[in-house]
């Protein structure tokens, strides 16, 4: 991974939802790179105190008024946009939520730039925006249908921001990533929601509280009828997130890329490596599938490797375990 040109000013970069999980380590990857970053993030699901020593402007997104006040006092060079909302399943029962924080809120970040002539962008998009897949691994060139408003509000702002680099010259990479798993091997950043939504620590926290997890579902189309996903680890994004803006700085062209490990595992699959990597046993109860949960999405990263020369390094499933797994013995959370 490249460092930005020493004897160059640092390049400027806002993170929108940069105290949240994959936020945070993008922050962290960011300042290793030599880039200057500042943090624009409501707090609403982020962990100030995982991003030690980075200037942060608590706001909404929503809010243009604040975040075009951000712009104006402060000069960036590029954006990388993580704020939103990312539950699928709520999505469903709650659309006004979705729509407001991911579209508005993601089209009051684009006139911001606009206005002020910033014109570099990498999103953090999703896998979502695919729905049912017709064929697995998922390329970039597969179907957008989206099952769930999550998804949708992705895809509108991807297409948004085409119309954006047409008329503006808004230059973007769209980064469709499927399951972000792990922990910073240092167990410095973790993933810590609430509520918690992601399998892996969820299974985690089984194991250390005894407490059943939930399994949506055991009747998928699936060898074990349990649905299937391509976890990509944390770290991996974040070096990808700061590939992306490698790209954008020496491109004058605009990207949709997936990241994934390119490998699907199922539920009780997870449950089982989780169960070898801690030597404890994992409680569980099956219920109902979620609304919006597809049986199947593995990715096809081969475009990004080909652009980016992005590969991911720590994306076995021991690695993420372990690493979530060590995360969480170290924060009592295990």
């Amino acid at each position: 991974m490249s460092k930005v040109k020493a004897g160059n000013r640092p390049e400027k970069v806002l993170v929108t939802g940069g105290a949240g999980y994959i936020g945070a380590h993008t922050v962290k990857a960011l300042s290793e790179a030599g880039y200057h970053v500042t943090v624009f993030d409501d707090l609403s699901r982020g962990h100030p105190e995982h991003i030690p020593g980075i200037p942060l402007i608590i706001g909404l997104m929503e809010d243009d008024k604040a975040l075009m006040d951000v712009f104006e006092s402060h000069e960036f060079d590029a954006v990388i946009h993580f704020a939103g909302e990312s539950q699928a399943g709520e999505s469903v029962t709650k659309p006004d939520k979705y729509f407001r924080r991911n579209i508005i809120g993601g089209l009051n970040l684009c006139s911001a730039m606009v206005r002020k002539g910033v014109n570099k962008l990498v999103f953090s998009s999703s896998a979502a925006v695919y729905g049912d897949p017709e064929e697995i691994p998922i390329t970039e060139e597969a179907p957008v249908r989206p099952k769930s408003p999550y998804g949708e509000s992705k895809a509108f702002l991807e297409k948004a921001l085409a119309w954006y680099d047409h008329a503006y010259g808004l230059k973007s990479v769209s980064l469709r990533y499927f399951n972000a798993a792990g922990a910073d091997p240092g167990s410095t950043i973790g993933e810590d929601h609430e509520p918690e939504t992601h399998l892996i620590p969820l299974v985690l926290r089984a194991i250390a509280t005894h407490t059943p997890l939930t399994v949506y579902g055991d009747d998928y189309p699936t060898p074990d009828g349990t649905a299937i996903r391509d976890y990509v680890h944390v770290t991996d994004l974040a070096e990808a997130h700061v590939r992306a803006l490698d790209f954008l700085r020496n491109n004058n062209r605009s990207l949709v890329l997936n990241l994934g490990s390119g490998k699907g595992y199922s539920v009780l699959e997870i449950i089982r490596e989780a169960e070898r990597v801690t030597g404890k046993k994992a409680p569980y109860t099956v219920g109902k599938r979620r609304e919006g949960d597809p049986a199947v999405l593995v990715a096809s990263s081969d475009k990004a490797a080909q652009v980016l020369g992005w590969k991911p390094r720590l994306s076995s499933l021991e690695d993420i375990i372990s690493t979530a797994w060590a995360w969480h013995a170290k924060n009592g959370l295990s």
